[in-house]
């Protein structure tokens, strides 16, 4: 089975950045739409960030517009996201997610009805 490895996390100031970079193996990974979510401590999961299988179409979670960027590099079977101007809020475990179907947009559906494919979370801390 397909195994996505995320990376990227740790500690960041209020106001600096993190890049996360989530690895999906496999020879179609440029038919599926990835995304990124995050959980805080005590709180439900959430979309924070996806990208179409084309990277033509992005979505963005209002608490992040403007300081986060979604990115993926179908040739190497990447997807980033940049994270900038970080505030405290944005402290959470982040997942990387691969779309169960072609072409689809999981950020359409709560991640309770997403049935891909997630990888272990990464960390982010953003304290002084």
């Amino acid at each position: 089975q397909v195994q996505l490895v995320a990376s990227g996390g740790g500690l960041a100031q209020p106001g600096g950045s993190l890049r996360l970079s989530c690895a999906a193996p496999g020879s179609t990974f440029s038919s599926y739409a990835m995304a990124w979510a995050r959980q805080a401590s005590g709180k439900g999961l959430e979309w924070v960030s996806g990208i179409s299988s084309d990277g033509s179409d992005t979505y963005y979670a209002e608490a992040v517009k403007g300081r986060f960027t979604i990115s993926r590099d179908n040739a190497n079977n990447l997807v980033y996201l940049q994270m900038n101007s970080l505030k405290p809020e944005d402290s959470a475990l982040y997942y990387c997610a691969k779309d169960e179907r072609p072409y689809g947009s999981p950020w359409s559906r709560p991640p309770k009805e997403f049935f891909g494919l997630w990888a272990r979370g990464t960390q982010v801390t953003v304290s002084t």
